[in-house]
């Protein structure tokens, strides 16, 4: 099994779809994460109900707001 920190090591430059509280979504490609889950995304995408909302070349979330990350 592998820990949840290592998935995240192996999808770095990877196309990544993070999932946040309040039905909001970031979809880019991982450039870093940290321990508390913190995440920076390059050429991202921000979604609201399943709806585009903005494009953005750098977004940084704070890991208290993350739901799921799936590389």
């Amino acid at each position: 099994m592998m820990k949840p920190l290592s998935v995240l090591n192996q999808a770095v430059g990877k196309n990544v779809m993070v999932e946040l509280k309040g039905r909001k979504e970031y979809r880019g490609v991982l450039d870093g994460y940290d321990p508390h889950m913190n995440v920076v995304l390059k050429n991202a995408e921000e979604y609201t109900d399943g709806q585009l909302r903005r494009r953005l070349n750098i977004v940084i979330v704070r890991g208290d707001n993350v739901i799921y990350i799936s590389p």
